[in-house]
């Protein structure tokens, strides 16, 4: 591990010094390329600094134990207590710095959230659920734009696709897609009983231009008249916009703008979420399978979470965490099952590079 540390110091000092070379600043792509590799190794750097800060401070600790002052002798030992026990965190926290980073951690996300077994219910669920994302996108300070939806009259959505745009959003969010699992008793029901109904949630990177190239060929696309619930007209254009990937077969729909140019670039940009994530996911088997298991088929029995309202609880099924803060969860203070999530997949990553 440390001739690994001494060899990102070594590479982020080189970095730095090419930084403050003049041909540098002259050379914009050099510059982009220089300061990103830089940023993405500082945090790194700067506890493996205070990891050898600590070190040199337990020898030189060790050293003052030999002393003839006794009061400067005590003093040493309480100083290497502290220092021993502080150690080995710093030791825990590098090791997780040094797992290999997600590439897709700092990019944006397309959130793509459908009812699933349960009815109206369900629908209603898929909206509290956007909601929930919504607002916790909002203490983040991201961007949120639908870019399609499918809603129902009684304040529901069959599906609804966004954007979330911001700082390391999927790095957050990644963890989230999976069948979601609700218990309650819906508002239509008289007799108090209580429903289990489902929804499920996709979370895929968003695709840059540079990582996909899609040719016009294989591209279909269709434009017809928007309709609204009840098969009344949104309005009296073509607005509405399909588009098919002949190679794979992938469509996308939108009709939530009025003009025909801002849907097709909506559905774009989703297309291209879901081509890429096919990619990647084709590239690596293992995380096909992951994807896979993620959407599932949005049965009940099929869960990554559960939202049980008569108890007032969250239990995420993958950690086994259940938390008693459903109104607060639900209006997007979801920080601690976060939290919770990437603690317990940053473990795994650790445990699985020891292994190999």
């Amino acid at each position: 591990m440390f001739s690994k540390l001494e060899s990102v110091l070594k590479r982020y000092n080189e970095l730095e010094r090419l930084l403050s070379d003049p041909a540098t600043a002259s050379d914009r792509v050099k510059l982009v390329e220089y300061s990103k590799e830089r940023a993405q190794m500082g945090s790194i750097v700067e506890k493996y600094l205070e990891y050898k800060k600590v070190a040199k401070e337990i020898e030189e600790n060790s050293e003052l134990l030999e002393s003839s002052d006794e009061e400067l002798k005590e003093m040493a030992k309480e100083e290497l207590t502290r220092l021993k026990e502080q150690r080995p965190k710093l030791e825990e926290e590098l090791k997780i710095l040094l797992i290999p980073k997600d590439p897709n951690d700092d990019k944006n996300v397309i959130i793509e959230i459908r009812a699933g077994t349960g009815g109206d219910e369900a629908a209603i669920f898929a909206a509290d659920l956007f909601r929930m994302y919504a607002r916790y996108a909002e203490r983040n300070g991201w961007k949120v734009e639908i870019m399609s939806s499918s809603p129902i009259g009684i304040g529901g959505y069959k599906e609804v696709i966004a954007m979330i745009d911001g700082k390391q959003v999927y790095s957050k969010l990644k963890y989230e897609g999976g069948t979601h699992r609700v218990q309650r008793v819906p508002e239509t029901e008289a007799s108090g009983r209580i429903h289990t109904s489902a929804a499920t949630v996709a979370i895929l990177p968003e695709a840059e231009d540079i990582e996909l190239d899609i040719k016009p060929g294989d591209l279909q696309i269709d434009v017809y008249r928007a309709g609204g619930a009840g098969g009344q007209h949104v309005n009296t254009t073509d607005s509405a916009v399909r588009i098919t990937h002949l190679p794979t077969g992938t469509v996308v729909t939108c009709q939530d703008e009025r003009s025909q140019h801002k849907n097709k670039a909506k559905a774009l940009t989703v297309l291209k979420a879901r081509i890429f994530e096919k990619m990647q996911n084709d590239a690596n088997t293992s995380r096909a399978s992951e994807r896979k298991q993620m959407v599932g088929s949005g049965d009940r029995s099929e869960r990554i979470r559960t939202y049980n309202y008569p108890q007032g609880r969250i239990t995420d099924h993958r950690i086994g965490l259940t938390i008693y803060k459903l109104e607060q969860f639900m209006n997007g203070e979801i920080d601690e099952m976060i939290s919770g999530l990437i603690t317990h997949y940053q473990a795994e990553a650790l445990k699985h590079s020891q292994e190999k």
